[in-house]
């Protein structure tokens, strides 16, 4: 059943080693570094419950109700209620959050399809994960992922170096296994549990290894520390002064990073994905964002709203948006914004069936979705700060606008007209800053090639993922070369895409009737 944000907020109080700026926290409920994200996360749990917010963020399963972020996806149905709920919590919430729970399940899927696979490691691993998706179905956790280990010197195996350099399998016991090692994981110190896997890396090269090893962590566990960087909405430059108005998105949506230490914790049985069987840590690294990259490419899109949002609101205030220089620059803006936006609408238009009978987003729109969006990001991002001038890098503090002996300076330089004044303006350069140009601005460029891999490995999933026997029928016929060139394989010519579309609209609407 969902759970309420007080439910949410007493599951991770004072029960676990955090530290921050060389300080134990004592409550990350109540800590100012994180309790903004807390009550984020509380706000969506409860949201929930609401009769305004429930129809969009639950769905019904039988007599519970669950949040609709959590449910298997089946139909093109689940997806759009999928995408509606996340839209709709970005709208209430104000801003754009990448880690409480929906963005990570999705990789709990992708080992689902992997059945086959964990089976041949042992068929208690796959009864497991089963049970772990009903689990956070019904338990209503707030989910995430842990994935990049410190890795330490890449030139060496793992065994070669000191091995806690990459989580791994320390000891076997009857209740158990016991890890040792780390893992980068946002969000982590006021999350539940976290789905951790290998990392993109060499784990070794055996059919078995001590590295290959999935899991579900409770984060409540004895033996983790969690070891936080500093927010970004702090004090800066030494002043002891800072208002969350200069930061209105670090102040309100810095996402706490944090290395956790796995210093001999045990994981029971029950919480074993997969272990030693390097074919079952290869096929999650592939697969893995099969589902997940769909709701990080969504955000992407909320983020381009954010930046044509701010930096049109900059041109018309000053009436510059009736220029064709600008509005050039904005309708590049839109077109990327709206290339995420197709590819994230045909991907569900053309989902197709996973493995183990789920539906998936189409893979190979889904992908090059992704590197559509994420290639082009900081682009954009540096087109909006041309949108947006120096000013936002330039512009006071919010105490300026405020101290008797500058507020009428302010006023005097900072008001257009009466549509425009001081106090708006100054709402919106700071906005923008934080947005574009700010520590947290350039984190959140810097966070994609954490959060959403590398970009050789979203090149590597579309590699995997295109259909390249179109394109080789296509040539093949046209030039009439021999069955020889293609090895014996029988390659497809039709338009197959649209085929696709269209039956599965036959379908559905044979099914409404």
């Amino acid at each position: 059943m969902i759970r309420t944000g007080d439910q949410y907020r007493d599951s991770i109080r004072g029960t676990r080693d955090v530290y921050m700026n060389g300080e134990k926290v004592t409550d990350v409920t109540a800590h100012p570094a994180f309790k903004p994200l807390v009550d984020i996360r509380a706000r969506i749990y409860d949201m929930q419950h609401e009769a305004e917010h429930a129809p969009v963020m639950t769905v019904r399963d039988g007599d519970e109700v669950n949040a609709i972020g959590n449910a298997l996806p089946y139909t093109q149905d689940d997806w759009w209620a999928k995408r509606r709920a996340t839209d709709h919590m970005m709208n209430e919430i104000g801003g754009v959050v990448t880690r409480v729970g929906d963005e990570t399940v999705g990789e709990m899927w992708s080992l689902f399809d992997g059945q086959d696979v964990l089976n041949e490691v042992d068929p208690q691993f796959s009864a497991n994960i089963e049970t772990h998706i009903h689990q956070v179905l019904q338990g209503d956790p707030f989910h995430v992922s842990a994935n990049t280990d410190p890795k330490g010197d890449r030139s060496k195996a793992p065994q070669d170096q000191d091995p806690d350099m990459l989580l791994h399998v320390v000891k076997e016991t009857d209740a158990g296994i016991v890890v040792r090692g780390a893992k980068y994981e946002t969000a982590a110190a006021y999350a539940n549990q976290a789905f951790t896997k290998p990392t993109i890396a060499n784990w070794g090269n055996e059919a078995l290894s001590d590295y290959a090893v999935g899991f579900i962590c409770d984060l409540n566990s004895p033996g983790m520390k969690f070891i936080c960087r500093a927010g970004f909405a702090g004090a800066r430059g030494g002043c002891p002064r800072s208002d969350a108005r200069d930061y209105p998105l670090a102040s309100r949506f810095d996402e706490v990073d944090t290395l956790v230490i796995f210093d001999n914790v045990l994981i029971p049985w029950e919480n074993v994905l997969f272990y030693r069987h390097t074919k079952a840590a290869t096929f999650i690294r592939a697969t893995l964002h099969r589902y997940s990259a769909f709701a990080y490419v969504q955000r992407t899109l909320k983020q381009a709203d954010q930046m044509i949002g701010t930096a049109l609101f900059n041109a018309r205030q000053t009436g510059l948006d009736k220029q064709p220089a600008v509005q050039e620059k904005l309708s590049t803006l839109a077109v990327w914004r709206e290339g995420i936006n197709a590819h994230l609408t045909a991907a569900i238009a053309l989902a197709e069936k996973s493995p183990a009978g789920l539906l998936m987003p189409n893979q190979s729109l889904l992908m090059t979705g992704r590197v559509h969006a994420i290639s082009n990001l900081p682009e954009m991002v540096h087109l909006a700060r041309e949108l947006c001038g120096g000013q936002i890098c330039v512009t006071p503090n919010v105490a300026e606008f405020e101290a008797p002996d500058t507020k009428p300076w302010m006023d005097k330089f900072y008001s257009i007209n009466e549509d425009w004044v001081a106090e708006d303006r100054r709402k919106l350069l700071a906005y923008g800053r934080d947005l574009l140009n700010s520590d947290y601005a350039g984190h959140r460029l810097t966070f994609q090639l954490f959060a959403q891999s590398p970009p050789f490995a979203h090149l590597a999933a579309v590699y995997r993922n295109f259909d390249f026997d179109g394109p080789m029928a296509f040539v093949k016929e046209g030039a009439n070369l021999s069955d020889r060139v293609t090895g014996g394989k029988d390659l497809a010519l039709g338009d197959g895409a649209i085929n696709t579309w269209f039956s599965g609209a036959v379908e559905t609407k044979e099914a409404a009737e």
